[in-house]
């Protein structure tokens, strides 16, 4: 076994284990925290294949912002766990029913007949002037620039439809005009009522 072959079974059991934590730790918080360790361990492997730009990506971008919000709306949240976890054992057959399909088509996909070793290898070690970034836009913008437009189309359909579901309009929701706030007078707000004092009788005072 070779260095570099230690260092990636190191890596890939590490980032296996966190995955499994992530679905079976009972804290979000600890889930999240596992997730982190799995970011930060694939983008490891990574670096193994020469892959820089992406690893850097990886945990500048879901490290670094997306997982950190993710930890802050966790524990900003009030999670009640014992409710999140009824009705586990009801879903489990559909889930393991699920799981098992999954795990029968990745076995399919990434079998050894379309990422072994002897179709793909290990990677010819490039040049210290060579940019895996320039590669990158290059494959995205020829080979992929199909996938690549259709997977933007797709975002830009998620996040119009999401801007769409956050703007409707409620019956039971108040909206406020800011606009109309600023230019409020006085007048508009108040009124001064003029009325005449009137002395409220004190019990027994009619009597004596």
């Amino acid at each position: 076994m070779t260095y570099t072959t230690a260092i990636f079974y190191f890596f890939a059991a590490i980032l296996v284990f966190a995955g499994l934590r992530v679905i079976t730790a009972r804290n979000p918080v600890h889930a999240a925290l596992f997730l982190v360790l799995a970011f930060f361990t694939a983008a490891g492997l990574w670096m193994l294949l020469e892959a820089e730009f992406l690893a850097i990506t990886l945990v500048l971008v879901y490290v670094g912002a997306v997982m950190v919000l993710f930890l802050f709306v966790v524990m900003m949240l009030d999670i009640n766990l014992d409710k999140l976890r009824e009705g586990f054992w009801d879903y489990l057959p559909l889930a393991g029913f699920v799981s098992v399909l999954l795990v029968i088509e990745m076995a399919l996909i990434l079998g050894s007949r379309h990422f072994g070793l002897e179709v793909m290898g290990t990677p010819a070690p490039h040049a210290a002037d060579y940019s895996n970034t320039k590669e990158l836009g290059r494959l995205l913008y020829t080979d992929y620039v199909y996938a690549f437009e259709l997977a933007a189309v797709i975002l830009l359909v998620a996040i119009v439809a999401a801007i769409a579901l956050t703007l409707r309009r409620r019956k039971d929701s108040k909206y406020i005009d800011p606009a109309e706030q600023v230019r409020v007078k006085r007048n508009d707000r108040l009124r001064i009522v003029k009325m005449q004092a009137v002395k409220k009788p004190v019990a027994g005072e009619g009597d004596a």
